[in-house]
């Protein structure tokens, strides 16, 4: 459990950091609003920014939703099933989905950034554009940290195969179905309570 503790923590901690990209991504395109329509001298370099920044808070907080359980499932009819039944399907699903998916971005968005980087690509939205390999190297990056958060999540598979049960999170992000169901439960044991005893 230490192990997967310490993927779930390494997740956490790149998601939280990247999610500082929003403010700086609200100020560029704050700025260019005001520059463009008060000022009326638009910047030459807001757009390249902004979807730079854009993507890269997107694919840098794959693994922390990943490790918080917090991406949107199709499962619908597979949480009624045993909890070993859940684990072996997700075990598999992991194995003959995600990590061939993860393992090709991996591979190809290195190429990707390789072939930027030798040849100092630049921006052609704009004149003079930015740099663009540094973008670009966010692609096989987020996809190291999805295949690490992958280890932890196959792993929760097994152990929840050996034991019956899921193992613990990190609990950052919950369910919503869970505290209502927990202020059900309360509300049902203080009505109990109050019914006149026979």
């Amino acid at each position: 459990m230490r192990v997967i503790f310490f993927i779930d923590q390494i997740s956490t901690w790149t998601g939280k950091l990247f999610a500082w990209a929003i403010l700086i991504l609200t100020f560029v395109v704050s700025y260019e609003v005001f520059m463009r329509y008060v000022m009326g001298a638009p910047t030459t370099w807001a757009y390249d920014t902004s979807y730079m920044l854009y993507g890269t808070l997107f694919m840098m907080s794959g693994a922390y939703a990943l490790a918080h359980n917090a991406h949107v499932r199709a499962d619908v009819v597979s949480r009624y099933f045993p909890t070993r039944v859940q684990a072996g399907l997700e075990l598999a699903l992991y194995l003959v989905f995600f990590y061939p998916g993860i393992l090709a971005l991996l591979f190809y968005g290195w190429d990707f950034f390789a072939i930027s980087y030798r040849q100092n690509e630049h921006s052609s939205y704009t004149p003079g554009g930015p740099p663009i390999w540094p973008y670009k190297f966010v692609i096989p990056a987020c996809a190291a940290l999805l295949a690490l958060q992958g280890l932890a999540e196959v792993s929760r598979c097994v152990l929840c195969l050996r034991h019956g049960k899921w193992p613990r999170r990190l609990g950052d992000v919950e369910e919503i179905a869970i505290p209502i169901n927990k202020e059900a439960e309360i509300k049902a044991a203080q009505e109990q309570s109050k019914e006149p005893r026979q």
